[in-house]
């Protein structure tokens, strides 16, 4: 059994001693060879409280600047130099590996530089939300670890934990991004003839998907507020068929909410944003029974949920839904669909090396039982 209590107090304890490479990192003579890979809210931050040479990105454009800072490439890196490996979300474990292939440098995390000098080096925002979030809700969390389904589920949680914990990204080093395979696990039954819900359908990519999967399925629902995101997805899925496209939001109530409609698969509800979105609930808009839904919806899936609630009590439908945007969302989502409904089985499967794209699965007790060559 998973000791999450453990897990926190190994990530919260302050190091035995000082560690070289920071040290080295932070002294005037690393003046000249100082740089960050990636171009990001951690990288701009260590830029706050330390000078840095230069910003490593593979793929910008050649000559470009950030944040004042040349941007070069992995090959471009001058001898002895040193690198703070800032990549948090999608790839950081890659990055590294890149890094490592270049000798003449010398490469740490950014969870060095916090761990070892917490008082110049703030933690990256989704480390100190997990800290307090788990640190105020243990039992919950252990709970949601005893009632995952199977071993690859606990696995996940644990390797994620050790990450989001502490900001160290070596326990996803088992992990690859593979985007293809999200939504769509071997437990939700393929030969089902579903009626699906695209929750947050961005360009219509996971709905594409879904059709060739699902060739025999009845309809989907596509919900998308974004009318620059519609228009794409109307394109791509031109050759679908059975698709009703929604212009609205989900939520928990029907309304008007602020939202950043242009920030493509990162469009979101904003407090901060003037434009509005109209916003209905899944059990309003949809009077037909539904067998898979799926919520990504950058943050605001606890709320949509709330609007489902009849179609997931009656209809027990499949889900997929996002709980990677903020750390509570893994506990609170669990906790108010088990309310639900009991008995659904409790999948939680991961599709990058860093801390995004988390999907936490419920099953119908009586859906298709995957056997277990099912699980990676």
């Amino acid at each position: 059994m998973l000791n999450i209590g453990a897990l926190l107090q190994k990530a919260t304890a302050k190091p035995a001693e000082g560690n070289r490479l920071v040290e080295a990192f932070v002294s005037d003579s690393a003046s000249g060879r100082r740089y960050l890979l990636g171009r990001n809210e951690h990288a701009a931050q260590v830029m706050q409280a330390i000078e840095i040479d230069g910003i490593i990105d593979d793929f910008a454009a050649s000559g470009s600047n950030w944040n004042n800072k040349p941007v070069i490439t992995t090959e471009q890196l001058p001898e002895r130099a040193m690198v703070v490996n800032c990549a948090m979300c999608i790839a950081p474990v890659s990055a590294a590996r890149r890094l490592q292939h270049h000798d003449a440098i010398e490469l740490l995390s950014l969870a060095d530089l916090c761990s070892h000098l917490p008082q110049r080096f703030k933690l990256p925002w989704f480390v100190s939300q997990t800290r307090d979030e788990v640190s105020n809700h243990l039992s919950a969390w252990n709970k949601l670890y005893g009632a995952l389904a199977d071993e690859a589920s606990q696995q996940t949680l644990k390797d994620l934990l050790q990450f989001r914990l502490s900001g160290d990204y070596h326990p996803m080093s088992a992990y690859c991004v593979r985007p293809e395979a999200q939504y769509f696990e071997p437990f939700i039954d393929p030969s089902a003839a579903h009626v699906f819900v695209d929750g947050g359908g961005y360009d219509g990519d996971t709905t594409e998907a879904f059709c060739h999967r699902y060739p025999d399925y009845r309809k989907v629902y596509l919900f998308e507020p974004s009318v620059t995101n519609l228009a794409n997805a109307r394109r791509r899925l031109q050759q679908q068929r059975d698709i009703v496209y929604v212009d609205q939001g989900l939520s928990d109530q029907p309304g008007q909410l602020p939202f950043n409609a242009e920030a493509g698969s990162a469009s979101a509800v904003d407090p901060h944003s003037s434009q509005q979105i109209r916003v209905t609930t899944l059990d309003q808009h949809i009077n037909t029974q539904v067998s898979f839904i799926k919520m990504d919806l950058e943050g605001w899936e606890l709320q949509a949920l709330h609007g489902a609630r009849r179609h997931i009590v009656e209809d027990r439908p499949n889900l997929a839904v996002a709980v990677y945007h903020q750390a509570a969302d893994f506990r609170t989502i669990f906790e108010y669909i088990t309310g639900l409904c009991p008995d659904y089985r409790v999948y939680l499967r991961h599709y990058t090396e860093g801390w995004s794209e988390t999907i936490m699965y419920f099953i119908p007790a009586d859906s298709h039982q995957p056997s277990s060559k099912d699980h990676p």
